[in-house]
């Protein structure tokens, strides 16, 4: 998580970027800051639109639009003032706060793979993501009580009435 935290700092104090708000980190390295997977190359965030306003009069060269999501390239950053049109408030909801940044919640970030899942990327990402929420929320005595009846659930397609497992 730290590493994470840094490299993102790191980058932003040699760019020439400045946020009233701070941003939220999204993307690949909120992926590898949960521990689900490692980051690539650049550095996504969700900003408000007053301060996508002001980065985009300063970088018009750098701005892109993706179905009306607005967003811009600078350097390794990848800046969006919405994902799937849904706004910077959105993604604040139960993000962590951090020095210089928010990191989006494990639940906003399950939900931007939901909007990209017909790319095999994103698709990728949700299995990962499923197997994280698994593995950090399962109630632990609920699943070893569920293992002494695998072999009922197998030959049940993993149903059984009544009690009556085939153990």
């Amino acid at each position: 998580m730290n590493d994470v935290l840094a490299r993102y700092t790191q980058n932003l104090l040699q760019s020439d970027l400045h946020f009233s708000t701070k941003p939220i980190l999204i993307g690949g390295m909120a992926m590898e800051y949960y521990g689900i997977r490692k980051a690539g190359a650049d550095i996504d965030l969700v900003i408000t639109d007053e301060d996508y306003q002001k980065l985009a009069r300063r970088y018009p060269e750098k701005r892109k639009d993706l179905y009306g999501d607005l967003g811009l390239v600078i350097g390794p950053f990848e800046i969006w003032r919405s994902i799937a049109h849904l706004d910077y408030d959105f993604f604040k909801k139960e993000a962590i706060e951090k020095d210089d940044v928010l990191v989006i919640s494990i639940d906003r970030l399950l939900w931007t793979r939901v909007c990209a899942m017909d790319t095999e990327k994103y698709r990728n990402d949700l299995l990962l993501i499923r197997e994280y929420y698994y593995r950090e929320f399962t109630n632990k005595q609920f699943h070893r009580e569920a293992e002494l009846h695998e072999k009922s659930y197998e030959k049940r397609n993993g149903v059984v009435f009544g009690g009556k497992y085939e153990d």
